[in-house]
């Protein structure tokens, strides 16, 4: 990254030369954003209200220091896929990109959903994808899956995707944390009803509640598929988004509290 960065999470991940990823950060104090309390200071989100200008201001310093450009969508927290293009504007109805182009770079948007970015082991594709638990039990993951899989003949189809799910790498970042997540049981409900054993990633709580653990559903959801090299969040205290005030943006912590929460960005493109 070039001198006067944003604050940045950098992944610890084996990706291939010429892949690039990033998580940014919230920051500690003005000189690491434009953007005022309660969104201080890196907010990258244009629909919380925060000031256009700060928000331009944290968009243009990412792109700087990225040396790549971040294309950022319209996430409604569901699961289509956008394909990234040349001179593709901003504001696409899409929850993941995927992209072949160098210097583009896919880009989601977090404030406790779960970023997951993807790359195969030539470097040849990268994506990212939003997963809130409507969108993981939607099936985020797997649609951003079959873009890696290339058409193959049917006697050769399950050869095929063994070899590709050996070739992909996952990255897990920050998100609400399994001691912060409190859902009700239709949550639950939602993921055991094709999957019975992702029961065991929700712990009850009186009034029929549950903490339900998103990492490790994720993490269930990719090894279905065959994906098994994941890295990053484990479902730690480090890695939790409300635990963490100092370093993450949190929507649930801090929108009925403070009246507002920024957002943070998980970015992977090709050199």
């Amino acid at each position: 990254m070039t001198a006067g960065a944003p604050p940045l999470l950098v992944p610890d991940w084996p990706a291939p030369p010429g892949v690039r990823a990033l998580f940014t950060l919230r920051g500690g104090s003005a000189a690491d954003g434009a953007s005022a309390a309660p969104r201080e200071f890196f907010n990258l989100g244009d629909h919380v209200g925060d000031a256009p200008a700060a928000v331009a201001a944290n968009r243009a310093r990412l792109h700087g220091a990225m040396g790549a450009r971040p294309v950022f969508m319209n996430q409604v927290h569901g699961v289509q896929v956008a394909r990234l293009a040349p001179g593709m504007a901003d504001g696409a109805p899409a929850d993941a990109a995927v992209s072949a182009r160098p210097g583009l770079a896919c880009t989601v948007m977090v404030a406790d959903c779960l970023p997951v970015l993807f790359t195969d082991a030539a470097g040849t594709l990268v994506a990212a994808a939003h997963a809130g638990w409507r969108g993981l039990a939607g099936g985020v993951l797997e649609r951003v899956l079959e873009c890696f899989w290339p058409p193959a003949p049917a006697s050769k189809a399950l050869e095929a995707t063994e070899k590709i799910a050996d070739d992909i790498l996952a990255w897990l970042g920050p998100c609400i944390g399994p001691r912060a997540f409190e859902v009700g049981a239709e949550v639950r409900e939602a993921f055991a009803v094709t999957d019975p054993g992702a029961a065991a990633c929700f712990q009850p709580l009186p009034a029929g509640k549950f903490l339900a653990d998103l990492p490790a559903l994720a993490r269930r959801r990719l090894a279905a598929r065959g994906v098994t090299r994941v890295y990053g969040n484990d479902g730690g205290a480090a890695w939790c988004t409300v635990a963490q005030r100092a370093r993450f943006f949190s929507y649930r912590r801090d929108q009925a509290a403070l009246g507002g929460s920024g957002r943070m960005a998980a970015c992977i493109w090709l050199d």
